[in-house]
C-alpha cells in the first residue's frame, strides 16, 4: 500500500511538471516560449544539396559546340547526321552542365512552434542556431533569441 501511495504521488508530480513545460521541453526553453507568441524551438538543422536549373543558355551553348564537333566527323549525308546528332547530344549535355553549375547547398531548419505545429525554413547561409535553440519568426525567416 505504501508503494502504491508513493507511486501515485510521483505520477501526480510528474504530470504537474509536464503541464508547466509543454511538449516536455526543458524549463529554460519552455520559459522563453511562454513569453513569445511567434516563437518555436529548433528540432533539427541540416544541409541539403539542391539541383540547379537548366535553361536556354546551357542548351544552345551545348548544341552549338556539339554541332561543331559533329560536323568534323564523316562526309556527305553522314556529316549532316553527325552534325544533328552532335547538336542534340551537346544540347542535352549543356543543359546538365548548367544544372550542375547553378546547384546550391541550403540549410534546412525544422521548428516546432508554440502551438505545436511544425514549420520548415531554408536559407543559404549557415544559421546562427542549433537543435534545441529557441527562435522567433522574423518576416519569412527566423531570428535567434
Amino acid at each position: 500500500m505504501k508503494k502504491l501511495a508513493i507511486a501515485t504521488l510521483f505520477a501526480i508530480a510528474a504530470s504537474g511538471a509536464l503541464a508547466q513545460h509543454p511538449h516536455g521541453l526543458p524549463p529554460g526553453i519552455a520559459k522563453k516560449l511562454a513569453a513569445c507568441e511567434d516563437c518555436g524551438h529548433v528540432t533539427s538543422v541540416h544541409q541539403e544539396k539542391r539541383k540547379g536549373e537548366g535553361g536556354a543558355v546551357g542548351i544552345v551553348g551545348g548544341a552549338v559546340v556539339g554541332g561543331l564537333l559533329g560536323h568534323q566527323v564523316g562526309g556527305g549525308n553522314g556529316k549532316t547526321l553527325a552534325t544533328v546528332a552532335g547538336a542534340a547530344a551537346g544540347g542535352y549535355a549543356g543543359n546538365e552542365v548548367q544544372k550542375h553549375v547553378t546547384s546550391k547547398t541550403v540549410w534546412v531548419t525544422k521548428v516546432e512552434m508554440k502551438d505545436g505545429s511544425t514549420r520548415i525554413f531554408e536559407q543559404e547561409a549557415a544559421p546562427g542556431w542549433k537543435t534545441g535553440s529557441v527562435v522567433k519568426l522574423h518576416g519569412k525567416g527566423l531570428a535567434a533569441i
